[in-house]
């Protein structure tokens, strides 16, 4: 027996996942017979796929029992909760239950904390793009799982090039796959550069060109960012966590610390050494400069969710951004 419940934003991630389960429970000659999905946001259909569960597969392999779009993690009735009590210790040993879902489970609930002792529990959130060190582990897990050898530096330049889009990186690895062949060798960086088609601009980028007073340049940027159907709220998501990042290291520099992993732990950075290069980053600015920032990114957020023009108020806040700059 087998309960999994993943959750998150990252629809391929979770679509690769789920593969990997049909493939390992189930007997494609008996797939018809043993895997059924539900909706996981209607609490009778959810009943009826815990009890889905109770029943013993036909024929060869497992059962697998998809709950799509659960829930319950978020609002569970008594009721619910006394049949996910009744059933989630007792599923037979050739039954496998899977939930998924969207929305970040609420961990204050009964029903998430009984499923978090039950279920083999993983989430599929895309990586935050100024968290580059993640982005890079998984380049790293997701080439290990393919089969893919990449040196460090064609490591770096694939998260570079893919950012946290989780499909194109499976797509780009698998390309790479059969480039590589059975060369013991590791991919390199030059190898990278010719073989997958980097986007040159990216809301990291821009963060760059604003911190430097670029005004030319962040208008550009935020121009092919947009012809790329780049979400601006993504854009400006990247943007407040990079100029917060730089905030809090800057003024915890100001103030005096000089404990590394004091700053580190308050920036949300998971390696200290990274705060050698993020110093150089804004050793010419002042906290001052980057607290500004932070009211300016707030009202383009505020200001795109309530339905401006994506470009034109992107272009108007970005010209305030850099004239804190120069």
């Amino acid at each position: 027996m087998a309960v999994y419940f993943f959750w998150g934003e990252d629809d391929f991630g979770i679509a690769q996942a789920v593969d990997q389960i049909k493939q390992s429970v189930l007997d494609p000659a008996w797939l018809s017979f043993n895997f059924q999905t539900y909706d996981g946001s209607k609490e009778e259909s959810t009943i009826e796929a815990l009890n889905e569960t109770m029943t013993p597969p036909f024929g060869m392999g497992g059962r697998l029992v998809w709950l799509q779009e659960a829930t319950f993690c978020n609002n569970c009735s008594e009721a619910l909760l006394t049949q996910l009590q009744r059933t989630l210790g007792v599923v037979p040993e050739s039954s496998h239950l899977l939930i998924t879902a969207r929305k970040k489970p609420d961990k204050r609930i009964k029903s998430t904390k009984f499923l978090q002792e039950h279920a083999k529990v993983r989430e599929f959130s895309p990586i935050p793009p100024w968290q580059t060190e993640a982005l890079a582990d998984r380049v790293r897990g997701t080439a290990q799982e393919l089969g893919v050898k990449l040196d460090r530096g064609a490591m770096e330049l694939l998260g570079e090039a893919v950012g946290n889009d989780s499909r194109r990186l499976w797509n780009e690895l698998e390309k790479l796959k059969v480039y590589q062949g059975d060369r013991p060798q590791p991919l390199n960086r030059h190898e990278i550069q010719k073989l997958v088609a980097a986007t040159s601009q990216n809301s990291l980028q821009l963060c760059g060109a604003i911190r430097e007073g670029k005004s030319g340049d962040a208008i550009q940027l935020v121009g092919e960012l947009l012809a790329q159907n780049e979400p601006a709220l993504r854009i400006v998501a990247t943007m407040i966590g990079q100029f917060r990042l730089w905030t809090v290291i800057k003024v915890m520099m100001e103030s005096g610390e000089r404990d590394d992993k004091a700053i580190a732990k308050l920036a949300d950075l998971r390696n200290p050494k990274r705060l050698y290069f993020l110093r150089k980053e804004i050793g010419r600015l002042r906290g001052q400069q980057l607290l500004k920032t932070l009211p300016i990114l707030l009202e383009l957020e505020a200001g795109l969710k309530q339905g401006a023009i994506a470009q034109e108020i992107l272009q108007t806040k970005v010209l305030e951004l850099c004239q804190l700059f120069r």
